[in-house]
């Protein structure tokens, strides 16, 4: 299998490493500092007021902390593609990087002020660094890479995603800066991939597709495709941008209300809204709640459980890893598929094998390998399809709203899994999964049924196959109704 030249990658790396990477990154460091950060506002409170909190009181500004991000998410989300209209997908990922830098500053700031409103702040502003940086990165990465390296370094979000979770989990760890004396420092750490993206990133080009199509630009264009793909490679990229700007003569960008209206899109904003929704609503974030109890009934002691959990991370890296590898030569359909109908198997297993936990010491060793399982399929397809098949089933004009309106989808989607899902385990307990399982199934059918291949197709081809596909789709609804009449 050939790779991508070495510019292009670099490219990739660079835009990755302050976008998807920074989301991973304070998903996972938040956790390990939990302790001494409740303790930080009992004693913040205690000076304030002269008495302890309460303890209501301490997991309400706790879990606001938390789930802040999210809010910031949705926010990002909502302003991602407009900013990436406006000022081009490169000088937006450049300019987000002010949010992640204020992050870092006011966590880091919180313990020696005694402010810990400055947490929920500075997880504000993270939270629509992220949101902003999910919905454009997959967008510079999708338009700069050529049509047959598309996945490859599409792939590059959930790469990046997985390993700062992973990062993330080992810095939290006691022996780096998960202690009581370290965690504010553990916090600011983010402006470190900000600072790193600053001094990468302007050394490589806008994306071309959006400096021709968008901006009518076709000198810097060509230069752009020079630097990223080389003098030899460039020309049947510029060949076929040329012909999507020409079919997009007179168009302007949309706005997500107005993709939300148009007709002939709806098959492919319906695919991608339910992709973007069953990634959280999927169980992967359960199988990460129940992994700690499986791992303390397996005999695993308390304080060696974060290793384990590690060991969690660095598998979700690993297949995404391997799904970059695979995406071109299996295609994106056959990898997503694939991985959802695994996610539904993990589900029945894991629902028997958490159901007979206490019969046997062998069924906590099972449960173990079904949630390594569990976590090695949504790498290998969801993890790393979806924000492809976002950027591959639509056109210029159509993929900045289109993100938008996915964007909201995913991060109401967390919302709603974060606040919900507490609920379903204590009403469920381990059938809970069968929950999951109902998703990963229905998404797999649907898969099978409506989305096709794109792999090494233009985003035209793309787009014309869905137009063809929604014709016969109204025929035959149309020969429906005639056909009664006529008998």
């Amino acid at each position: 299998m050939k790779l991508p030249g070495a510019r292009l990658l670099l490219a990739g790396c660079a835009a990755c490493i302050g976008g998807t990477f920074q989301y991973g990154y304070n998903l996972s460091t938040i956790n390990a500092p939990t302790v001494y950060v409740q303790n930080f506002i009992n004693e913040t409170w205690r000076e304030r007021y002269q008495v302890d909190i309460t303890e209501k009181a301490l997991t309400l500004l706790w879990s606001t902390i938390v789930s802040v991000f999210t809010l910031g998410g949705l926010i990002g989300a909502t302003i991602g593609g407009t900013l990436s209209v406006k000022l081009g997908r490169k000088g937006t990922l450049l300019a987000n990087n002010t949010f992640a830098l204020l992050a870092a500053l006011l966590m880091g700031l919180s313990y020696p002020t005694g402010l810990f409103e400055l947490l929920i702040v500075g997880r504000l502003l993270i939270g629509i660094h992220s949101g902003i940086c999910l919905c454009v990165q997959p967008l510079y990465l999708g338009e700069m890479a050529p049509t047959a390296y598309r996945g490859i370094i599409g792939m590059g979000s959930s790469i990046f995603i997985t390993g700062g979770i992973l990062t993330g989990q080992v810095m939290g760890l006691k022996e780096v800066l998960g202690t009581e004396e370290y965690w504010p420092i553990l916090l600011a750490t983010t402006c470190i991939p900000a600072i790193l993206q600053l001094l990468i990133l302007p050394w490589f080009p806008e994306s071309p597709r959006y400096l021709l199509i968008d901006k009518g630009n076709d000198k810097k264009c060509k230069k752009a495709l020079k630097q990223l793909h080389g003098a030899t490679r460039c020309d049947g990229e510029l060949e076929d941008i040329m012909k999507e700007r020409n079919n997009l003569t007179g168009f302007k960008a949309k706005k997500p209300w107005e993709l939300l209206a148009d007709r002939s899109m709806r098959w492919q904003l319906l695919t991608v809204m339910l992709l973007n929704a069953a990634q959280q609503l999927n169980g992967i974030n359960a199988i990460y709640f129940y992994a700690n109890y499986v791992f303390r009934q397996s005999g695993i002691p308390v304080d060696q459980i974060p290793y384990v959990t590690i060991g969690t991370g660095a598998c979700e890296c690993i297949t995404a890893l391997t799904c970059g590898l695979l995406i071109e030569s299996l295609g994106r359909k056959v990898l997503i598929t694939g991985g959802y109908i695994l996610m539904s198997i993990c589900c029945i297993l894991l629902t028997l094998t958490l159901s007979f936990q206490d019969s046997s010491p062998i069924f906590p060793y099972l449960s173990m390998v079904c949630i390594f399982a569990f976590i090695l399929s949504f790498g290998l397809g969801p993890g790393g399809v979806t924000n492809i098949l976002t950027t591959e089933l639509f056109t210029q004009t159509s993929r900045p709203a289109a993100y938008i309106i996915t964007g909201t989808v995913n991060w109401t989607s967390f919302f709603f899994i974060s606040l919900v899902f507490p609920f379903i385990v204590i009403g469920l307990n381990q059938y809970s999964f069968l929950v999951f399982l109902a998703v990963c199934s229905s998404v797999a059918i649907y898969i099978v049924l409506v989305v096709p291949e794109t792999k090494n197709k233009t985003f035209l081809e793309i787009q014309n196959e869905f137009k063809s596909s929604n014709n016969r789709k109204a025929f035959n609804a149309n020969n429906a109704e005639v056909l009664p009449m006529s008998t």
